[in-house]
């Protein structure tokens, strides 16, 4: 929920809907009290929330925000009194069709699972495409490591990838690390070679 006049985006609110990373179908903006601006000030006022809500919700499709006054009080300007009452009945008929798009949402879910995996997929079969056969193996995947971002760049290119359904650089390295530092002996052997690794 925004204030038309306090737009800003503090950086506790910033960190809790990165939070929500992967709920990103489940956040609705509303953008309150836009009554109290006219149509000119309302564009910008709109503008500069969808650029601010850019930089901490990363998804390909722009966030729905829904504009409107909603209080008991009547409206302050009048001159954008029909798009305040047709966005506040999407409003509401988008929060009443929640309990019905509960299977499409755990749909949407399934998809992004597998899409996650074919990019897992993707990242593993690459992976092992680079390392050598016999030596170097050790430096080579300490390259791959750090390289990794890169390798992101090149699989979102190859195969027309979105950057959102990629899981994130760090986590995938450090979860790597950890994956190779707690096997040893045979298990370590065949556990990498598995991988490619």
């Amino acid at each position: 929920l925004f204030d038309a006049h306090k737009l800003d985006i503090s950086d506790e609110f910033s960190e809790a809907i990165k939070a929500l990373k992967g709920q990103d179908d489940k956040i609705r903006v509303v953008l309150n009290k836009a009554d109290q601006v006219d149509t000119q000030q309302l564009m910008r006022v709109y503008g500069a929330l969808m650029w601010s809500l850019g930089k901490v919700i990363n998804t390909p499709e722009v966030v729905r925000v829904y504009l409107g006054s909603f209080w008991a009080k009547p409206l302050q300007n009048t001159e954008n009194r029909r798009l305040f009452e047709a966005e506040s009945q999407d409003l509401f008929r988008d929060i009443q069709s929640l309990p019905r798009n509960a299977a499409l949402r755990k749909l949407n879910d399934l998809i992004k699972r597998a899409r996650l995996a074919k990019v897992h997929a993707y990242i593993i079969s690459y992976l092992k495409k680079e390392m050598p056969t016999l030596f170097g193996r050790e430096k080579k995947k300490e390259e791959l490591l750090i390289r990794l971002p890169e390798i992101y760049t090149i699989l979102q290119r190859e195969h027309h990838i979105s950057p959102g359904d990629f899981p994130s650089v760090t986590k995938m390295q450090v979860k790597t690390i950890l994956l190779i530092r707690s096997t040893c002996g045979s298990h370590h052997h065949q556990q990498h070679a598995s991988v490619g690794w």
